[in-house]
């Protein structure tokens, strides 16, 4: 009755401490296996390779040596011959398993030790297994803890099922915690670690405000308001753009709520962080003029290839566009993924009269025509001497004191002088040693291969091995300052499409890679005739 007895208490054990732990129950008795398993080999022999199996149901303890069934003995502690092995299995087979059966052993003291370290770290590592898969599913959730202490500024945080980490930069400014304290944050990373998973929070993530007004708002929780960009400068001030799936709701009216009640539980939150709510538009200048608010826009100007902006303000809306440290436009450019540029009505227009200067000048100078002339050119958004090299005759001849005569002889001297000075460019290009090779690559000007030359790129496997950022120029953080350097293609107005078409072009010149293939376009069969 002992032996039953013993048995019992075994699977209460595994029972009390799977339901203790929150870990299958067949963990632990794997656990108490391998114990039991490590035990035996300190009885039988470190040698030996031993097996131990708990039946889950009786509690019962079996322990076998597994032998491998070899042609030739080499180890006779974990190998057994096929004669021998067939006398106790007539089915065995080279490179089968033989278990042979062992009398049970008692443990020691040492033995017994052991065995519990075993199964204290087995359990152990299942919990925080299950600990990494609860959370790993969790990251970009709120989750609710208390604080357990605070190391140096970072805050150890009790979620009840495990410990969570906001470092001190995660934290709000000014903001401090003691221990007992309840804390709201946002789960942004849990990784795997060796000391078990580390469920890592934050309270200035963008997406911890987001989230925030997803619990303040139903309409954003039902999906009826969506938020598509959020910038934020925690603790500070944070712009929020959303949009109504539902035109007969005001997505801003909604967020703000009735007095202002919804969007004061999360500046509560959040330490008093003011929150400016942005109807989102699917126009970028719409958008930007929005995002830029309470400043008032009178003006903007997009540029596309450089994902630019100008805006153009009233010299009283000047500090109130740029904010306190240039925090307005800071967040207006995060929240809207443009680069914004600011300018008053009276930059815009010195901008836009100097502009008009030098291309009256240019003019003048490539075309030998008068001031009146050029000015008229340049009056009508002409900008290049290419410009009026390849525009259509009769579109040049529309323009009100012109005629086709002079369109004829305009567009003449503009051939002539860009001929010049493709042969001027040429010229310089060989005494820069730029190779005949990089001026074949398709979509490379005279004017290019000379700012390659000068940037020392002279063969065709130098510009194959170059980067768009190499020839159109790249933005860096220097110091904490940001830096702008300039690429080899700047000057001549090229973008960042044409300069990668062009690197792609030399690589596939320079046998780089293979020219991609247009895809075929299947056709239908002609019917048979009848």
């Amino acid at each position: 009755m002992a032996v039953s007895a013993n048995r019992l208490e075994l699977l209460q054990i595994a029972d009390a401490v799977a339901r203790e732990k929150s870990i299958d129950k067949q963990i632990v008795i794997a656990a108490m296996e391998e114990a039991i398993q490590k035990a035996a080999k300190s009885r039988y022999g470190q040698d030996n390779e031993i097996k131990a199996e708990i039946d889950p149901k009786s509690g019962e303890t079996r322990l076998h040596r597994l032998r491998l069934v070899v042609d030739k003995l080499e180890n006779e502690a974990t190998e057994i011959t096929l004669d021998e092995a067939q006398i106790r299995n007539p089915a065995a087979q080279t490179g089968d398993l033989i278990a042979e059966p062992l009398p049970p052993i008692d443990f020691g003291r040492i033995a017994a030790q052991a065995a519990k370290q075993v199964i204290f770290q087995k359990v152990r590592d299942a919990e925080r297994e299950k600990q990494f898969d609860e959370y790993k599913d969790r990251v970009g959730e709120i989750v609710h803890g208390t604080v357990k202490r605070v190391e140096y500024g970072n805050v150890v945080v009790d979620l009840g099922r495990g410990e969570a980490f906001v470092r001190r930069d995660e934290l709000l400014p000014r903001e401090t915690f003691r221990t007992g304290d309840r804390i709201r944050a946002y789960i942004y990373d849990v990784r795997r670690e060796t000391r078990g998973p580390q469920i890592f929070l934050s309270r200035t993530h963008t997406q911890f405000m987001a989230k925030l007004f997803a619990q303040e708002v139903p309409e954003i929780y039902d999906g009826i308001i969506e938020i598509r960009s959020v910038a934020r400068d925690p603790g500070s001030r944070a712009k929020i753009a959303v949009i109504s799936n539902d035109s007969s709701i005001d997505p801003v009216g909604a967020c703000v709520g009735m007095r202002g009640s919804r969007v004061q539980a999360v500046v509560q939150e959040l330490q008093g962080e003011k929150i400016d709510i942005i109807p989102w538009s699917l126009d970028p200048a719409n958008f930007i003029v929005n995002a830029l608010a309470p400043a008032e826009v009178s003006k903007v100007v997009l540029d596309d290839d450089a994902h630019r902006i100008e805006v153009v303000v009233g010299d009283e809306q000047l500090s109130l566009a740029i904010g306190r440290r240039g925090q307005n436009v800071r967040l207006a450019s995060q929240l809207t993924g443009w680069q914004i540029d600011i300018l008053t009505e009276a930059e815009e227009s010195e901008r836009r009269q100097e502009q008009f200067r030098k291309r009256t000048e240019l003019f003048m100078n490539s075309l030998d025509v008068d001031e009146t002339l050029a000015q008229l050119l340049a009056s009508e958004n002409y900008s290049a001497v290419e410009d009026l090299a390849y525009v259509v005759l009769e579109e040049l001849a529309e323009i009100q004191g012109i005629g086709e005569e002079t369109a004829q002889e305009l567009q003449k001297r503009a051939l002539d002088f860009l001929e010049r000075q493709n042969e001027a460019m040429d010229k310089k290009r060989l005494e820069l040693g730029v190779e005949d090779d990089v001026l074949k690559v398709a979509g490379l000007s005279p004017a290019m291969a000379v700012a390659l030359g000068e940037g020392g790129v002279k063969t065709l496997e130098d510009l194959a091995g170059c980067a768009t950022d190499d020839l159109v120029g790249w933005n860096e953080t220097v110091n904490g300052e940001r830096k702008h350097f300039a690429g080899m293609f700047e000057a001549l107005g090229t973008n960042a499409d044409e300069s990668n078409a062009i690197i792609m072009a030399a690589r596939v010149a320079a046998g780089w890679i293979e020219a991609p293939t247009a895809q075929a376009v299947p056709v239908a069969p002609e019917p048979a005739p009848e």
